[in-house]
């Protein structure tokens, strides 16, 4: 029989529906049912697309015996971390206060108040290298609430003290030399040898590598073009389907942890729109395809993540052995194909598979172009991973800006195209009442709100559809959306916090400014205003801006590599950014003109025919001489209009 998550409409949450669990959705009802039977509330974290989460779920909620325990002595809550991430923020900081460590699954016990008094992880369901059991863990909490409550007051009351210190932030200048030293620090943890930072795991570094473009260095600009072209050689990029995996489990970005993130794929979309390199063109291409093969929903948005697992296994959909590319490939193309993509009979992966990788170039280009059509089609007839296809506004937001970036440098109208068809489902669906909400699935708007990080990403995504298209409405929405952002998520001396202000109230406001899998809501708000500004002219969302960057001043010099996105914002405050209207007929000038602009990622580049009083930057904006011409300001303040491409490379002016 299902229990109460049977009525949800998150996919994780779907998940653990037929679990013996009497789960109950996050909110007020929960903790009044812990209050009537007075036992603790027990706060289970995850996402669809968690491979631990799976585990656990099999070994402890399956579980008749342990799921009776669990209903008798606590009211269990299960939350989707990917739609309630201000209850995930909150209890993670709470987890990594009391653990020195967080990660999904997040296991949280609370008293009535919300107060968390034990944080964990994944529990076994029998003691195992050291870690007791999650029966044995539930056993000593039940014994903790009811025989030491002086104990759980105190430990709750700390951590709830705590969590309120550490939401209070510093200011301070965000200078040249505070990015200089920011390249310096990067540059101590870079992996010289593997490309990316620290070992392993190791993630993609997408926020960090956009600031690193941004900055321009010789030093950033060699740490970007290695790990990138580490990362797509590696086995966490899909060599057959394109996109990358959530992180590799070796140093060497051999063997992934195969779940495919919606939000991984759209930031390293922007990087390699951003770089404009060989490799940035093969692996953005790949991402892109990728996006619109497997996560496009059919509303025209994008489903958040594909799973890990199929047929029980992990990665099992991806993997081959030499035996399996010559069945497909035949004896000549599967050898070849086999010491290509170093699948090898011992493998790198488990049961004598591997993943495949391209350490080097192929010989024969067309007959890798065919070899990969072929497996890719023989890999079509297994059995696929399961996909969560709930729709983030924050994620889509980052996947139009991705798409809409990509397609203007490659000339695939097919990306803008999507772009702007993912902006239309996040309009259309996600804005109630003006207000943003945070998830959709299968068109119909789901009830959490929108956080800090959805009106950021979407505004941004919008305001580069602005750019990719010349369209003022993308323009109208976007400045709407960050005016309701300026109004209800701003905190006291500059910043924001995650959440609005009228928003449900948990224990704690989260606000937390350090880039995490995603950008944080602060640094995604910073690029959207950044470039609003610089669309608009409005000195009110520069000075917002300015105010935000401002607030993270310790994490930025401090923790460079949690910072890259207000770093990369950072970059493009400093260097204006250069806004640049092009105006002129359509055709190979006007396009060469146009591109010689884009060239610069810092800059804000609108096109159009002539002029447009919808979108300020195009205001009075005219030919010259019938011919097309850009005009290159700073901070509002132009230089005279140029017509030759190769003046676009010149200092800006003011």
């Amino acid at each position: 029989m299902a229990n109460r998550l049977a009525a949800a409409t998150s996919p994780y949450l779907l998940q653990h529906q037929d679990n013996p669990v009497d789960w109950w959705e996050w909110g007020q009802d929960a903790f009044e049912e812990a209050r009537r039977r007075n036992v603790p509330v027990l706060l289970s974290v995850g996402y669809a697309a968690c491979h631990w989460c799976h585990v656990m779920a099999h070994e402890s909620f399956e579980d008749q015996a342990t799921a009776a325990y669990l209903n008798e002595h606590f009211v269990a809550v299960k939350v989707d971390r990917e739609e309630r991430p201000d209850v995930d923020a909150v209890y993670m900081q709470a987890t990594t206060a009391m653990t020195g460590h967080g990660g999904w699954p997040m296991t949280c016990v609370l008293d009535h108040d919300g107060s968390p008094f034990f944080a964990g992880t994944y529990f076994p369901d029998e003691p195992r290298h050291g870690q007791p059991s999650f029966r044995q863990v539930l056993e000593a909490l039940v014994d903790a609430w009811h025989n030491r409550g002086d104990d759980v007051r105190r430990v709750a009351d700390n951590l709830r003290d705590h969590l309120r210190r550490e939401a209070a932030m510093t200011a301070g200048p965000v200078d040249r030399e505070v990015l200089d030293k920011a390249v310096t620090t990067l540059h101590r943890e870079y992996d010289a040898q593997r490309g990316g930072f620290g070992g392993a795991p190791k993630f993609p570094p997408s926020m960090v590598l956009e600031f690193l473009v941004r900055h321009g260095s010789p030093d950033a600009l060699t740490m970007v073009d290695h790990t990138l072209d580490a990362m797509s050689r590696g086995g966490i990029h899909d060599q057959l389907g394109g996109g990358f995996a959530r992180y590799s489990v070796d140093a060497d970005w051999v063997v992934p942890h195969f779940e495919k993130m919606l939000y991984d794929n759209a930031l390293l979309l922007r990087v390699c729109a951003d770089r404009r390199t060989p490799v940035a063109a093969w692996a953005g291409e790949g991402i892109a395809d990728f996006l619109l093969r497997e996560l496009r929903t059919p509303e025209g948005g994008f489903a958040s993540a594909l799973d890990a697992d199929s047929e029980g296994e992990e990665g099992r959909f991806y993997v081959w052995t030499p035996a399996q590319l010559v069945d497909v490939l035949g004896e000549a193309d599967g050898r070849w194909a086999a010491e290509l993509f170093s699948v090898t009979e011992a493998g790198t992966f488990e049961h004598g598979a591997s993943t495949l990788q391209l350490r080097e170039d192929p010989d024969d280009l067309d007959r890798w172009r065919d070899v990969k059509a072929r497996l890719l089609a023989a890999r079509e007839q297994r059995v696929r991973p399961e996909r969560d296809d709930k729709v983030v506004a924050a994620w889509n937001g980052l996947a139009v800006s991705g798409l809409a970036r990509l397609g203007l440098w490659l000339d695939e109208q097919e990306y803008v195209d999507a772009a702007a068809q993912a902006a239309d489902l996040l309009l259309r669906v996600h804005v109630v009442d003006g207000r943003l909400r945070r998830v959709s699935r299968d068109g119909a708007v789901g009830a959490p709100a929108g956080v800090l990080e959805d009106y950021g990403c979407v505004a941004a995504g919008l305001l580069d559809l602005v750019q990719a298209t010349g369209e003022a409405r993308w323009l109208d929405a976007a400045t709407g959306l960050l005016d309701t952002a300026l109004a209800h998520f701003v905190a006291d001396g500059g910043g924001f916090f995650d959440t609005a202000d009228d928003a449900e109230a948990l224990v704690v406001r989260p606000r937390d400014p350090s880039d995490n899998a995603a950008p944080s809501g602060l640094s995604a708000t910073l690029h959207a205003l950044v470039t609003s500004s610089a669309l608009t002219g409005d000195d009110g969302h520069r000075d917002a801006a300015e105010r935000a960057l401002a607030s993270v001043h310790p994490l930025v010099t401090q923790a460079p590599r949690f910072a890259g996105w207000s770093l990369a914002a950072a970059a493009s405050m400093l260097e204006g950014p250069r806004e640049i209207a092009v105006v002129g007929p359509s055709g190979s000038p006007r396009d060469a003109l146009a591109d010689a602009a884009r060239r610069d990622p810092n800059a804000v580049v609108v096109v159009a025919d002539g002029p447009d009083d919808r979108i300020p930057l195009l205001a009075g904006r005219v030919p010259v001489d019938g011919q097309p011409a850009a005009y290159v300001c700073r901070h509002h303040v132009c230089a005279a209009p140029v017509t030759d491409p190769a003046d676009l490379a010149g200092a800006p002016p003011g």
